[in-house]
């Protein structure tokens, strides 16, 4: 740890970890939230300070200490000490679940982007706009998927494939790339690379982001990643459910997952729906329910297709989670297509 290098946030971070608990706590109480967290974030990164290094910022900052032997710090209790003994419960939670996913990402050797993780989604389009599509499909990689499909779908519709098409390639990351991205960023983004190489992207990240989509816009990345590498949307398209795939159900599956859905849900979820699945429907359901459903989409004015869309997710959601607690097998997924 050489002082010259270190920025201000860093050396604050030094110095609390030095002065112990209280005083951070105490310090703390009277920072503002964005202060806090940049400290708190320097903490969670020093694992070590050496004695020369605790002297000299403690010189710089008019405090007398000397001799010290320096020492191991267990960064994580500590922030979470500090944080809490600031006296504002409320605040603290706040401080803390904003924290928290850099403890995380630390903990598994790297921390995200988190400036972009927190902004606007049309912001950060708008930021990514002038980069290149591998450098946006590094950035979106390590995103919560839901962030990066609504900052995909600010993009331009012409270089959306090409974004999901290099996610779904990447395997690893070197340390030296994100630091080069947080550079051209201009340091809109904070980017702490470990020795090792951080695990990102894949198919399994690309599936996820598409499946946050509307469906008009994932049957397009598909078509166009096909056009590049056919093997490729291919694995994609085998990983992933879309509210089409029900139509692909058994009857005692379709059953179970109709349970679930209120008949409104139901309706406006069918507004879009393929004749396929409306008859997969119908036909698990009684007679008497389905000529309601069928007189209501006839009665039915115009929608937003986003409203339809939603609807239609959150059926997914509910297939999905079915799936997870073991109560139905959904066809396609994980390479089965119906219970052996």
């Amino acid at each position: 740890m050489d002082i010259k290098k270190l920025t201000g946030p860093e050396k604050a971070a030094v110095l609390l970890l030095t002065l112990g608990e209280q005083a951070t706590a105490q310090v703390f109480e009277s920072l503002g939230d964005a202060e806090v967290r940049e400290i708190s974030r320097c903490m969670l990164a020093i694992e070590h300070i050496p004695a020369k290094v605790s002297e000299q910022i403690l010189e710089e900052f008019a405090l007398a200490q000397k001799n010290n032997t320096g020492f191991f710090v267990r960064s994580n209790e500590f922030v979470k000490k500090a944080i809490s003994g600031s006296g504002n419960e409320e605040r603290a939670k706040k401080l803390m679940a904003q924290v928290s996913l850099g403890m995380d990402n630390l903990e598994a050797g790297a921390r995200a982007l988190e400036t972009i993780s927190m902004m606007d989604p049309r912001m950060v389009a708008s930021l990514l706009g002038a980069e290149m599509p591998q450098t946006i499909a590094v950035i979106l990689s390590t995103q919560r998927v839901d962030h990066a499909a609504k900052i995909l779908n600010y993009l331009p519709e012409d270089v959306q494939s090409d974004i999901m098409f290099r996610i779904a390639k990447i395997d690893k990351v070197s340390p030296e790339v994100l630091v080069q991205i947080e550079t051209a960023l201009q340091q809109e983004i904070r980017v702490v690379a470990h020795k090792e190489q951080h695990q990102i992207g894949g198919i399994g990240k690309a599936v996820d982001i598409i499946n946050h989509l509307g469906s008009g816009a994932d049957r397009n990345i598909l078509l166009n990643i096909e056009k590049n590498d056919r093997t490729l949307a291919e694995n994609i398209r085998k990983q992933m459910f879309t509210f089409e795939d029900l139509s692909k159900m058994d009857g005692r599956t379709m059953q179970l997952l109709l349970r679930e859905v209120n008949n409104n849900q139901l309706t406006l979820s069918l507004k879009s729906a393929s004749e396929d699945l409306k008859s997969k429907v119908f036909d698990n359901i009684s007679e008497r329910a389905a000529e309601m459903i069928m007189d209501d989409l006839e009665a039915m004015g115009p929608v937003k297709l986003s409203e339809v869309e939603a609807v239609q997710q959150e059926i997914v959601k509910i297939a999905l989670k079915l799936e997870e607690d073991g109560k139905i097998i959904l066809p396609g997924r994980g390479g089965q297509d119906a219970l052996v």
